[in-house]
């Protein structure tokens, strides 16, 4: 049984609108098949490429990967900095350092929310983290440095509530991760937003927000 058939387009698109086509394209397939499951094909088929003409783009499959992750960090950072009301974030999974005013109760909520806003996305992560966990795989590196500055950012925002900051850091990350695999897996009875505020009322509970 083969697939569908996709158009080879050989329009010359402007290089920006073509590099953002390869980056949905190819978040798409891997949150469907892992990037395991990834071809190079599958990505030129859908953007109406051929092979050697996807390769000027991103020059291997590893590079495309790599692509895919910066494109969507970047496109998260900007997602984020809206819902939180500031001009411009270091996003947590970067390292950089937080806008004043910003709390930790406040980034865990924004950050859910960007979350249910794009299930193929986190789903694209959930899949890339779990099979990352491989230290062969070309994001291993990526998802362990992704989780340190992550735990870091909240650790010192959680300074300012308790006086375990690393520890309920590491309750927060595994809470939300938890709580993004139910939902992924069950969206029609699951709603991240409100699960993460119940879960929050226990997590925060006698701490000052």
């Amino acid at each position: 049984m083969t697939g569908p058939a996709y158009r080879r387009d050989r329009a010359r698109l402007p290089a920006a609108e073509r590099r953002r086509q390869i980056m949905e394209a190819t978040a798409q397939l891997i949150a469907e098949r892992g990037f395991w499951g990834l071809s190079m094909q599958d990505v030129a088929d859908r953007c109406g490429l051929t092979v050697p003409g996807l390769l000027h783009h991103v020059g291997s499959k590893d590079g495309l990967l790599v692509a895919v992750l910066e494109h969507r960090d970047a496109e998260d950072a900007r997602s984020l900095a809206s819902l939180l009301g500031v001009d411009d974030l270091a996003a947590p999974w970067t390292g950089g350092a937080l806008p004043p005013g910003v709390g930790l109760r406040q980034m865990c909520a924004a950050l859910v929310r960007r979350n249910a806003g794009q299930p193929e996305i986190v789903r694209l992560f959930a899949v890339l983290e779990a099979e990352s966990l491989a230290p062969s795989h070309p994001a291993h590196d990526y998802f362990a440095a992704r989780q340190e500055h992550i735990l870091a950012t909240f650790t010192a925002l959680a300074k300012d509530v308790t006086a375990t900051p690393h520890a309920l850091a590491r309750q927060l990350v595994a809470m939300m991760d938890g709580l993004q695999i139910q939902w992924l897996r069950a969206p029609q009875t699951n709603d991240l937003v409100q699960d993460w505020e119940d879960a929050a009322k226990v997590l925060f509970a006698d701490l000052d927000s």
